[in-house]
């Protein structure tokens, strides 16, 4: 797979590869809709279209449904790529499968960025300013027995997007985490996500994988 890069556009980062590689272990293929949520640069959506999935990319950044559009050319496939604020361009759609690496970095200021790459990665005090939403709205977007992937960092908290999903009646786990050291960007707030006891030992994070299932259809 090949993708092109654009100015201004926020690139593939390695959390976006983790997510990839459980989006290729979930039922894709012709018939299977997917939609990439917060799509940036359009690899997931990429992905899942290689499979022959129909999908829809959205993302509120202009230039990151025009990457969309040209890295799904560049790879031969279709995907339908829309500008909007998570799920407003497909109200009233369901989906088999719904993959999301939104912005999730905490940072200090209360109101969020509305340009550059830092609206691409900055969700307010507790990083959770898309999270919530996201788990709030994502059962009225599922199809029965669908399926959301959800990647963010022990930072913003686990155990929240757990139980906000459990209250949008999907039966969610951790399917992957990574441990490691904090990235540039959260280094260099280390001090005040330290005083706001976002951090594990050592000053660290782990990187997750969230799967939520919804209910199955009643027979």
């Amino acid at each position: 797979m090949r993708l092109l890069p654009l100015p201004g556009v926020f690139q593939p980062p390695s959390d976006s590869y983790m997510l990839a590689d459980r989006l290729r272990r979930e039922r894709l293929g012709p018939g299977v809709d997917v939609l990439d949520l917060c799509t940036g640069s359009g690899h997931l959506a990429v992905v899942a279209a290689l499979t022959g999935s129909p999908t829809v990319a959205v993302d509120v950044s202009r230039r990151a449904v025009l990457s969309a559009r040209l890295n799904a050319r560049l790879n031969g496939v279709r995907v339908t790529a829309l500008r909007g604020d998570l799920f407003e361009p497909v109200a009233g759609q369901r989906f088999a499968v719904i993959v999301s690496n939104p912005p999730y970095l905490p940072h200090p200021d209360e109101e969020l960025p509305q340009r550059g790459l830092a609206r691409a990665i900055d969700a307010g005090p507790r990083g959770r300013a898309f999270l919530d939403r996201i788990c709030a709205q994502v059962g009225d977007h599922l199809t029965p027995g669908g399926v959301l992937l959800l990647v963010h960092s022990s930072v913003c908290g686990e155990l929240e997007t757990l139980e906000a999903l459990a209250a949008s009646g999907l039966r969610a786990e951790v399917v992957y985490r990574h441990r490691g050291a904090l990235g540039p960007r959260l280094r260099a707030r280390v001090e005040w996500l330290r005083a706001q006891g976002m951090l594990l030992e050592d000053d660290e994070e782990e990187v997750i994988v969230v799967r939520g299932e919804a209910p199955p259809q009643p027979r």
